[in-house]
């Protein structure tokens, strides 16, 4: 059937096509693009394929990553009937339907196993839940469930304790040529310029399903047009804003981040949105982002406002719930806190510091007085002997007592600087290292 449907060709009438998702869709294992982190050798899911023993599992990734057709491949994996409910659309009387397909089919003179696949789980509500759960519980099917949410804030606890959770990944702009060559060998697309290919990986941003449905419209656009090759200007005019500003993996991109955190480091929150709203508008993954939000909170502002890690975490969680565009203003908020905020690195340096230390450093052993002595013969190989209990001590302070290993200087990896809090912490670090000094340890 696969050879038959790769003969077909470009100038066919497009009628008799199926989509070419579906053209392109793996009908094995081998042929899965991407997610090598599950279903290469030896990795987790492939494990499961290849035991003979289908089980309970939620696919969680973003959308065009492969969920549904790994759900397909496990059941044609394990020959097992494949019962499709839409979280959406479905309710308690489909679940009841597929319990009894799922009951005939195993009472059948050729009993098979049946695979319940539940797309996008995350909107099963409590009352859906709690009719799955027995017949998960009973092994009368095995249940798959696809998500772009969290599972653990969308799915109760005994649901989600019986099903194992596959993190699946964007697709790799690898993963998405390779895509892009496979439609190229069902004669599907005519050649495309390099920096073309490069545009589509980019517009595609590792969803497969997004880049297929713009093939399939490049493709009908082509033949239309009689076109031998698409070239960057052509596929402007035929996608037009629905392509990207800048290329994700390209140096504008980068330049684009680049521009929007150190505008943000450098305090000027009119420049820190006018980028951020730039990346919006080129197409960037709002997701992405917030993980750099996240980052600039820590790296340049850190313990001179802790809330800002806290505001950026909450932003990221905010735009989770609501999606593009009301998520936006959260993210929005949180560049402008961010470029106000006082500006520390002393953490960030502090961190490094403490890394090269203790990469170039040999490994020294935890003094005696900080081992742990839970059992009677550490106790008598003098683990845990004189150390003071920092809450007995005056001001919850034990002065002079020595944390690092023996021998070992103080290496001064964190020096918090004037601003923000980190005024308040430099205070309180010279006020115990004074009490130190008045009461060295023995």
């Amino acid at each position: 059937m696969a050879r038959c449907r790769r003969a077909h060709s470009l100038t066919a009438p497009a009628s008799t096509h199926p989509p070419l998702a579906e053209r392109l869709r793996p009908r094995l294992l081998s042929e899965v693009i991407g997610q090598q982190q599950l279903l290469g050798e030896g990795m987790a899911l492939r494990i499961a394929f290849e035991s003979g023993q289908p089980h309970s599992c939620i696919l969680w990734g973003p959308p065009g990553t492969g969920k549904t057709t790994i759900a397909r491949l496990m059941a044609d994996a394990f020959d097992a009937q494949f019962i499709t409910i839409s979280a959406v659309l479905g309710g308690v009387k489909e679940i009841r339907e597929a319990v009894l397909q799922a009951q005939e089919a195993l009472d059948a003179l050729a009993p098979r196993r049946t695979i319940v696949f539940v797309d996008e789980v995350h909107r099963f509500n409590k009352s859906q839940q709690d009719a799955f759960l027995p017949h998960v519980e009973s092994g009368l099917f095995t249940f798959i469930g696809a998500t772009t949410e969290n599972p653990s804030f969308e799915l109760n606890s005994a649901l989600l304790s019986r099903a194992t959770v596959y993190v699946l990944q964007p697709l790799s702009a690898d993963d998405l040529e390779q895509i892009i060559t496979r439609a190229q060998a069902i004669r599907v697309l005519p050649a495309i310029e390099k920096v073309a290919t490069e545009h589509l990986i980019a517009y595609a941003d590792g969803d497969a399903r997004r880049l297929l449905n713009t093939l399939e419209t490049l493709a009908v656009a082509a033949t239309q047009e009689k076109r031998a090759e698409i070239t960057m200007d052509w596929l402007l005019k035929v996608l037009g804003e629905r392509m990207r500003r800048y290329d994700k993996g390209g140096e504008q991109f980068y330049d684009t981040i680049s521009a929007l955190h150190k505008s943000v480091r450098g305090s000027d929150p009119d420049a820190a949105l006018y980028w951020f709203v730039r990346m919006l508008d080129g197409g960037a993954e709002p997701r992405y982002l917030a993980r750099r939000l996240i980052r600039m909170a820590s790296e340049d502002i850190g313990l001179a406002d802790p809330r800002a890690l806290r505001l950026a975490l909450d932003a990221a969680d905010v735009y989770e719930r609501l999606g593009s565009p009301e998520g936006e203003l959260a993210l929005a908020e949180c560049v402008i806190y961010l470029a106000v905020a006082p500006k520390s690195n002393a953490v960030y340096t502090a961190f490094n510091a403490a890394k090269a230390y203790v990469k170039q450093d040999g490994t020294r052993p935890v003094p005696m007085h900080l081992r742990n002595a839970p059992t009677k013969l550490m106790k008598e190989l003098d683990y845990g002997k004189g150390y003071r209990y920092a809450h007995d001590e005056e001001g919850a302070f034990a002065a002079g007592e020595r944390y690092l290993p023996d021998g070992m200087a103080q290496p001064g990896f964190y020096r918090p600087v004037e601003r923000g809090l980190e005024i308040r912490i430099a205070e309180k670090l010279r006020q115990l290292r004074a009490l130190d000094l008045q009461q060295p340890k023995k």
